[in-house]
C-alpha cells in the first residue's frame, strides 16, 4: 500500500464522522450579510480554528473591520515541496424564505435516501471547504502533509468580500504562495470533475449623451433639435456588426484560439445549446456566429447594454426631446485583453460618432483583466491526471461565463494563479431554500483533493 493509497482509506474511514463534523458547521448560521449574526461567524471562524489547530496547523481567528479571517499554516517535513494557498468561505447566504425550506434550514441533515446532505450551507461554501480539511486530516492520521499549505477562510464573500482587499495588502508576505486552491466552483455532472480554467474579465461604462441645455417641446423643436437619444441609438447600433462581433477597433486584440484538444473536448460534451436557450424562452443564439453557445459563454468577448435611460419614462405620454440621455455598458473580456485599451477604444468609438452639438459624459464602473491558467500549466496537468484517476474521466476544462473577483485579487496582490476545483452540481441550490450537498461530491471531494495535493507534490 502506498502513502496515497493509506490516505485514502483514511478517508473512506472517516467519511460517516466527517459528515457529523460537517453537521456541526453548517449548525452554526453565518449568515454574513446581517449584523444580528456578527456573533455567529464569529463562532464558525473560531471552530474552523479549533479545527485546524487540531490536524496540527498554526491557526488563528484574525480581526478585520468586518468579518474575521481564518489564516493557518503547516509545512510538510519533506523539503522542496510546493506552497499551496487554500480559499474557502464560511459565510452563508440568509435563509429566507423561511417558509420555502422543507426542513430548518440551520438543522443539518441526511435526505432519506442518504445521498444529500440539506442545509444552509452545504454547498456554498462549507461542504466545499471541508472536503479539503478532511484530506488534511486523512495525510496528518497517516503520516504528513504532501505540501505546505496556507489555508485562508473569510467570513465575507456573501456580501462581496469588503474586508478583504485590506487584509491581502497588509498580509502579502505571509499569504504568498506558488498556487492558490479554490474549492466554490462545479463538476460538469455528477459523475464527470471540472477544472475552471478560465474567467471572464469586465468592464464596466456608462455613458451620457448631452445634447440642448435644457428639454425641449417636440412640437416646436423637432427636427432641428438634435435628440440625445437617437444619437446613442446610432451608437448602440454599430458597435455590433452582422456577425455579432464587437466593432471596436482593437477589441479582440489579445484574444487567443482554443487549443484544439480543448475545443474538441468542449465540442464533445453532452451540452444542449437549444435546450440552453428554451429554458430561458430563446429559441436563436445571438452572439457571434461562427463561434458554439459555450465558446460564446467561455471563451469570447462581449459587449452588452445593460440599461438604457432617456426623456420621459413615466405612465402615458410627453412630447419632448430629452437634454441627454445615457446608457451602462458591460465588456467580458478573455485571453490578453487590456481592460484599459478596451475602455479608450470604446470611448474613441462613441466620441467620434457624436454630432457636433453633443458631447459624451463618460462614468466608470469598474475594470478587471481575464483570468486564464495556462494550459501548458504544470500543475494543471498534474491536478487532471489526479482528478482522472479518481472519477475514471478526463475532467472537463471548463471556462466561467462571469467573474470571480477574488481570483482576481490574489492575482493582482499575489501573483499567483489558481486551481479553481469544486465538487459542487447545477442542482445543489445554492442561495435558495433546501440547499444541498451531495454526499458524492463531499466524499469523492476530500479523496480528489488527496489526490490533487499528492500530485502536486511529486
Amino acid at each position: 500500500m502506498t502513502a496515497l493509497d493509506a490516505v485514502l482509506a483514511r478517508i473512506d474511514q472517516n467519511r460517516d464522522a466527517a459528515i457529523e463534523r460537517l453537521f456541526g458547521l453548517l449548525a452554526i448560521p453565518s449568515v454574513s450579510t446581517d449584523p444580528a449574526f456578527a456573533p455567529d461567524c464569529a463562532r464558525a471562524g473560531q471552530w474552523l480554528v479549533d479545527e485546524l489547530n487540531g490536524l496540527g496547523f498554526e491557526a488563528s481567528l484574525r480581526p478585520t473591520a468586518g468579518h474575521p479571517m481564518v489564516v493557518a499554516k503547516a509545512k510538510a517535513k519533506r523539503r522542496d515541496v510546493p506552497h499551496v494557498l487554500f480559499y474557502g468561505h464560511y459565510d452563508v447566504q440568509p435563509a429566507d424564505p423561511l417558509e420555502l425550506w422543507e426542513t430548518e434550514p440551520f438543522k443539518p441533515h441526511l435526505s432519506d435516501d442518504g445521498q444529500r446532505i440539506v442545509g444552509r450551507g452545504s454547498a456554498d461554501d462549507k461542504g466545499q471547504l471541508m472536503t479539503f480539511v478532511e484530506a488534511c486530516r486523512a495525510f496528518r492520521e497517516t503520516g504528513d502533509l504532501p505540501c505546505d499549505i496556507t489555508v485562508l477562510f473569510e467570513g465575507e464573500e456573501e456580501t462581496g468580500s469588503p474586508s478583504l482587499p485590506a487584509f491581502l495588502a497588509a498580509n502579502k508576505d505571509e499569504l504568498r504562495a506558488d498556487l492558490m486552491l479554490v474549492c466554490d466552483t462545479n463538476m460538469w455532472n455528477k459523475e464527470t470533475p471540472a477544472i475552471t480554467t478560465m474567467l471572464r474579465g469586465l468592464v464596466l461604462e456608462e455613458v451620457v449623451i448631452h445634447g440642448a441645455s435644457r428639454d425641449l417641446h417636440s412640437g416646436m423643436f423637432g427636427g432641428p433639435a438634435i435628440n440625445p437619444i437617437r444619437v446613442l441609438s446610432r451608437i448602440i447600433a454599430e458597435i455590433h456588426d452582422t456577425r455579432g462581433r464587437v466593432a471596436l477597433p482593437g477589441f479582440y486584440a489579445g484574444v487567443e484560439e482554443l487549443p484544439e484538444d480543448v475545443a474538441e473536448q468542449w465540442r464533445q460534451l453532452d451540452f444542449d445549446p437549444k435546450k440552453f436557450l428554451a429554458d430561458v424562452g430563446l429559441s436563436q443564439p445571438a452572439g457571434e456566429s461562427d463561434r458554439s453557445v459555450l465558446e460564446q459563454i467561455w471563451s469570447r468577448p462581449t459587449c452588452d447594454v445593460n440599461g438604457i435611460i432617456g426623456g420621459y419614462t413615466g405612465k402615458g405620454s410627453k412630447t419632448v426631446l430629452p437634454a441627454q440621455a445615457s446608457a451602462k455598458f458591460s465588456f467580458r473580456l478573455v485571453g490578453k485583453q487590456d481592460p484599459e485599451k478596451v475602455l479608450a477604444s470604446f470611448r474613441d468609438f462613441v466620441r467620434e460618432r457624436l454630432p457636433s452639438d453633443c458631447r459624451a459624459e463618460f462614468l466608470s464602473h469598474g475594470a478587471s483583466p481575464a483570468l486564464l491558467l495556462p494550459f501548458s500549466s504544470e500543475a494543471l496537468a498534474r491536478a487532471r491526471r489526479a482528478l482522472h484517476a479518481e472519477w475514471g474521466k478526463e475532467p472537463v476544462l471548463s471556462g466561467s461565463g462571469g467573474s470571480i473577483p477574488i481570483v482576481g485579487l490574489f492575482k493582482k496582490d499575489l501573483g499567483i494563479d489558481a486551481l479553481m476545483i469544486g465538487f459542487g452540481l447545477d442542482g445543489d441550490r445554492i442561495h435558495s431554500p433546501n440547499e444541498k450537498y451531495e454526499t458524492s461530491s463531499f466524499h469523492k471531494g476530500a479523496r480528489s483533493w488527496a489526490r490533487v495535493l499528492d500530485g502536486l507534490a511529486g
